[in-house]
């Protein structure tokens, strides 16, 4: 894990103490993955007081939404997020896919269960397991993700073999 913009936005909420889970290309790599990732994706907990930490915490870094069109008027702050669901975002720091429901996992809550503190630089964070990685890439389907799954499956099969399972 290298990119400077990563560090930066999961410092930024890690240190809110925005309620998360890492998910995608970010916690792969979390787990061993080699591949690379352009974004940070995260499902946040829709709680009133999260959706609060979260818009106050990035609101210095100039949300947009990323893939839409210039001029398209867009404020990022609570009732914008109280409204919606799932926002791709491009920020100062870098580019952030906020989830409020992913497919093949739910919502935060539903997703708690499945998830572990993983070491992610430096930090302690709250991201899936690899085996909820792996289910939520073949519930994504998107060729990116279908790619991913060999190696994570590998990744996997030998964390197994080491823990003697």
């Amino acid at each position: 894990m290298r990119d400077k913009s990563f560090t930066d936005i999961l410092s930024l909420l890690h240190h809110s103490r925005t309620n998360f889970i890492l998910i995608g290309g970010v916690a792969g790599m979390a787990h061993g993955s080699a591949r690379a990732t352009l974004d940070v994706d995260v499902v946040y907990s829709r709680d009133s007081e999260m959706i609060c930490r979260l818009t106050n915490c990035l609101k210095p870094f100039q949300p947009a939404l990323r893939g839409a069109p210039a001029g398209l008027p867009f404020t990022f702050d609570e009732p914008t997020v109280e409204r919606g669901l799932n926002f791709k975002l491009t920020t100062t720091l870098g580019d952030l896919d906020l989830l409020g429901e992913v497919s093949g996992g739910g919502e935060y809550e539903d997703l708690l269960p499945f998830t572990e503190v993983l070491e992610v630089f430096g930090l302690p964070l709250r991201g899936v397991t690899l085996e909820r990685l792996i289910q939520l890439k073949r519930a994504a389907g998107r060729p990116k993700d279908l790619e991913a799954i060999a190696e994570l499956t590998a990744l996997l099969e030998e964390r197994r073999k080491l823990e003697g399972r």
